[in-house]
């Protein structure tokens, strides 16, 4: 009987999820109606601006099916058909991922369709890149396809914007980092005296960058475990990229030496019999001079200059005592981790 009312009344936490459970996930529509009418997007094939894209698309061996503007922002956009060989990812994409690739090619095999088009700009070698479409594009090649279909756009700057259109493959914390720095580097050398500020929105964070200097070096390098730290210390320059890019790389060459240590203190505590996962996460967290600061949302200020912060770290590296650990600081964390992942 006691367990039955046990089971039958719900914990404090389980009530209130249920309380909340109605208004969770709820999306508001926008009041005010935005972007172009029906009779503002199509567009016949004689405008100047589709004419110039399917002329590009039939030069690359390919047919122009119809021109329209995009119905948000009003682009010029043509659907086209292109042949494989006339398409490449952009050089600063993620590398391919072979197993996503062949589940991919499975699953468009079943449909018997290729229903998502590749999003097609002018590279700035003068050819045809991909930013979104990698994996579709290898995937189409494992399949032997002729033709895939493709939205061609005038706007070469969508090649940059590959963090916020790639929604086939989700990105883990490396394969931002990597594609920021490879795009930062690319945009280096076109971008004259642009800040590197200027392009936050292709980077999207400013960490990315740091760690791609570091994940190009050490590809096994455990990033998560330095991004509350990053998210507190880190900020977009108001200098020119390339010169920000010098000084980030000398800020991760120091992260790196923390990271050794910090791997000199996980084997001396695993000496000692600890075995947790959260190991090195614990010892991140000790040596972070900023983790009791409390970030505001925006906030642009860092909560400590990154040199700064890098020095007192490695400082408090040196100066660890592995004897005041404690399985109680561990279960704490361990607590912590678990409460973030629900959340």
């Amino acid at each position: 009987m006691a367990a039955h009312k046990q089971a039958a009344a719900p914990s404090k936490r389980a009530a209130t999820k249920a309380k909340g459970k109605g208004k969770r996930g709820r999306l508001a529509p926008r009041r005010e109606s935005r972007g172009l009418a029906a009779s503002d997007i199509a567009l016949p094939p004689d405008h100047p601006e589709i004419a110039e894209l399917a002329a590009q698309v039939t030069a690359a061996g390919g047919a122009p099916l119809g021109g329209y503007r995009d119905p948000l922002g009003g682009r010029v956009l043509l659907l086209a058909s292109l042949s494989l060989d006339a398409v490449l990812p952009t050089p600063f994409q993620r590398d391919l991922s072979p197993a996503h690739t062949k589940r991919l090619a499975e699953k468009i095999a079943e449909t018997d369709s290729f229903l998502d088009p590749l999003i097609v700009v002018r590279g700035l070698d003068g050819r045809l890149w991909t930013p979104n479409g990698r994996h579709r594009l290898a995937a189409a090649k494992v399949l032997g396809m002729r033709q895939i279909t493709a939205l061609v756009a005038r706007d070469d700057t969508l090649a940059f914007r590959i963090l916020a259109l790639n929604t086939e493959k989700a990105h883990n914390l490396k394969d931002k980092s990597l594609e920021a720095i490879r795009m930062a580097r690319s945009l280096g050398k076109t971008s004259g005296d642009a800040k590197e500020s200027a392009f936050a929105a292709q980077f999207e964070a400013p960490e990315h960058l740091t760690l791609g200097l570091i994940y190009e070096n050490n590809p096994r390098f455990g990033g998560g475990a330095y991004s509350a730290f990053l998210k507190k210390v880190d900020r977009f320059a108001d200098r020119p990229l390339s010169r920000s890019l010098r000084d980030r790389a000398d800020l991760a060459s120091r992260l790196e030496q923390i990271d050794a240590q910090v791997k000199r203190i996980v084997g001396e505590l695993q000496k000692r019999g600890f075995k947790s996962p959260y190991l090195r996460s614990y010892v991140v967290a000790r040596l972070n001079p900023v983790r009791f600061h409390k970030a505001k949302k925006d906030d642009t200020k860092p909560a400590m200059p990154f040199a700064e912060a890098l020095t007192r770290m490695s400082a408090a590296a040196r100066k660890f005592n592995v004897g005041s650990v404690s399985t109680k600081d561990l279960a704490w964390m361990a607590a912590g981790a678990e409460g973030s992942a629900e959340s």
